[in-house]
């Protein structure tokens, strides 16, 4: 039981340098991209937050990013191998096409995970541990603090630039 443990949250881990390596990659602090993320970003800096950090959040929520990604293709993953961690790549494919996200953030994410899942398969992790490390790994973004998961974010971004 224990290890199963240490293989969530090694899991978590990975899936949060993935998804926030991926969406910092494909530059969503830079600017809202779509509808909601410059509303959400604008009102978490208005509330203290860093408003880089905000547009990241709120891409996170308006539209299928890295971190979506990362979980349909550990879902798909456990259900399916990598033909199914490949069909969820396609589904965030169609997802951002939907809310004109102009990225791939979802799909290149969902593409990596599929390949970091499907490997890590070789060192004892099973697809369900990221499938809950990545829950894990959102909330740490989206359900702790708003403000501090915002200037981490902004941090992370001012870093890369």
């Amino acid at each position: 039981m224990l290890e199963e443990y240490g293989r969530i949250l090694i899991a978590a881990a990975l899936t949060w340098i993935l998804f926030v390596s991926v969406d910092i990659f494909w530059r969503l602090p830079q600017k809202g991209g779509v509808s909601g993320a410059k509303a959400i970003g604008d009102m978490i800096a208005r509330r203290g937050g860093n408003r880089n950090g905000g547009w990241m959040m709120g891409n996170i929520v308006s539209s299928p990013d890295a971190s979506a990604g990362t979980l349909l293709a550990a879902c798909g993953v456990f259900v399916a191998g990598i033909p199914g961690g490949i069909a969820a790549a396609l589904l965030v494919f169609i997802g951002n096409r939907i809310c004109h996200d102009p990225g791939f953030a979802g799909t290149t994410g969902a593409l990596i995970a599929t390949a970091v899942i499907t490997l890590s398969t070789q060192f004892g992790f099973i697809p369900s541990d990221f499938i809950v490390g990545t829950v894990i790994a959102i909330l740490t973004i989206q359900g702790l603090s708003l403000t501090k998961a915002s200037h981490l974010l902004g941090r992370l971004w001012r870093w890369r630039a």
